[in-house]
């Protein structure tokens, strides 16, 4: 018996799959791509006063390891909406004058505004950022300059945490175990569904109905839609009452996207089922798939302190962009314009994962 099951176990490519690709995975996340303290955060500064302090500060930031330097804008209100879209993490904003307080020792506010939507990506560099300021003013009040050097810091830095000023971790990963648990659940759903129908025997009636595939599609999708609404509401419900996550943004948005995930993932636990062979493999190909999203998508670890090459992979991932869509709704207040990018994502990937599907159903029943 033990030979049999051995030999059986080889035979088998997920078994082989599940012994050599899941550990190398999970160390290739883990060695390489996870990181909680993250660097080359983006940056804009918000340049009301054009001096030489002003260059030294953009250059100080620039140098760290923590800062990356995307934007220097003049308008007022231009960094604080860059902050909202989530193009950068953070803004400095350098007032009116300031040089000229500067020299006179008046000890000038300078205001940076952190995206706080995922405490754990700005905690470490919040500490950073103070700092660098500082050296590099410091650096700068030499020669005739040099009296005006206090003890004191010669600037008071002053730090807003948008969106979470209070840090509270809930505020980020409550909206993340949204896609977390739908893409969970409307994956495993349907990834066994053609599969069962296979194992069950009941697959030559389905063939012999009238029904195309993608007819067959939308009817094992559709029912799902209805837990999938169920879970959300769910979820949502106890953000606010138990966990007290604000919500600032549209119902009507958060539904639309919310229904446009939870059809993506059934697209793909679809397809999946059509690959399998059996239940055990459509089950080894959902967990396949639902480790990166988890690991990958900013849920877990903050997407930003992965490298670049993480990053890209994320980006091929629903629920990537989902948490991306449902942090800026809820914490936000995002309007169909800032939500269009990643909800045209998930619609390519909607349209993309149910033409395999249903090609790949074609050829089953072919």
């Amino acid at each position: 018996m033990v030979f049999k099951e051995v030999r059986q176990s080889a035979r088998d490519p997920g078994t082989v799959a599940m012994m050599f690709a899941m550990p190398i995975m999970q160390l290739l996340l883990f060695g390489f791509a996870i990181n909680t303290d993250p660097r080359h955060l983006p940056l804009a500064i918000e340049a009301n006063d054009n001096s030489a302090f002003t260059r030294s500060i953009a250059s100080a930031l620039g140098n760290t390891s923590y800062f990356e330097v995307r934007r220097i804008v003049t308008t007022p209100g231009e960094g604080d909406e860059l902050v909202r879209r989530g193009e950068v993490q953070f803004l400095v904003t350098i007032p009116t004058d300031f040089a000229r307080d500067l020299v006179r020792g008046d000890r000038p506010q300078l205001l940076v505004t952190a995206d706080a939507t995922d405490p754990s990506a700005t905690g470490p560099a919040i500490a950073a950022i103070g700092e660098a300021i500082q050296q590099a003013v410091a650096r700068d009040l030499i020669g005739p300059l040099g009296a005006q050097a206090p003890r004191a810091p010669p600037v008071d830095v002053v730090v807003q945490r948008n969106y979470n000023p209070e840090g509270i971790t809930s505020h980020s990963t409550v909206p993340g175990l949204l896609a977390v648990i739908l893409m969970m659940t409307m994956v495993m759903q349907t990834a066994m569904s053609v599969t069962r129908e296979v194992e069950g025997g009941t697959m030559e009636n389905l063939l012999a109905t009238p029904l195309r595939p993608v007819e067959v599609m939308i009817g094992k999708i559709v029912p799902n839609l209805i837990v999938g609404a169920v879970q959300t509401t769910v979820v949502l419900i106890f953000a606010a009452t138990v966990f007290k996550v604000p919500f600032v943004g549209s119902v009507a948005l958060m539904v639309a996207a919310t229904m446009l995930f939870i059809a993506v993932n059934l697209a793909v636990g679809f397809t999946f089922s059509t690959f399998a062979a059996n239940q055990i493999q459509a089950m080894q190909m959902s967990f396949f798939y639902m480790m990166p999203n988890i690991l990958l998508s900013g849920f877990a670890f903050p997407f930003r302190g992965m490298p670049i090459w993480a990053q890209w992979l994320a980006t091929a991932l629903p629920s990537t962009h989902f948490i991306k869509l449902v942090r800026g709704i809820m914490l936000k207040g995002w309007t169909m314009a800032d939500a269009a990018q990643p909800a045209a994502i998930l619609l390519a990937m909607l349209l993309g994962a149910t033409f395999v599907a249903v090609r790949r159903y074609q050829d089953t029943i072919a």
